[in-house]
């Protein structure tokens, strides 16, 4: 069980994740509809891994790991893309996330990539 936030601007998505995460019987502790609230709220409560959306406005996902890495950079940051844009993705990874998880996603996809990071980081 992980203490997870999740940042996506589509409530759509975000309700998915929350379905599945209760699945997988981990505690969401936040949600953010902007990358801007997504590094407020990350540094509120220190979750163990930040599910986040790549393409969100006020500040996107490459930024967002950026700033989170900064502040604890030893976070663990699963990308979630729509984009089959590698470079950035590479970007994204190369500055501190941890993995990625492309768009149409499955409930596996996602307990599979928290379980691994999990497993890791004990």
């Amino acid at each position: 069980m992980a203490d997870i936030l999740i940042a996506d601007d589509s409530d759509a998505i975000r309700l998915v994740l929350k379905d599945i995460l209760s699945i997988g019987e981990h505690d969401v502790v936040a949600e953010a509809i902007d990358g801007e609230e997504a590094v407020s709220l990350y540094q509120k409560h220190n979750p163990q891994i930040l599910l986040l959306d790549l393409a969100m406005p006020k500040k996107d996902g490459f930024v967002v790991v950026k700033e989170i890495i900064k502040y604890d950079p030893k976070a663990k940051i699963i990308l979630i893309t729509a984009s089959d844009d590698q470079k950035i993705i590479n970007q994204c990874l190369d500055n501190g996330a941890t993995t990625y998880i492309s768009k149409p996603f499955d409930f596996n996809s996602v307990l599979k990539s928290i379980s691994d990071i999990l497993v890791q980081s004990s």
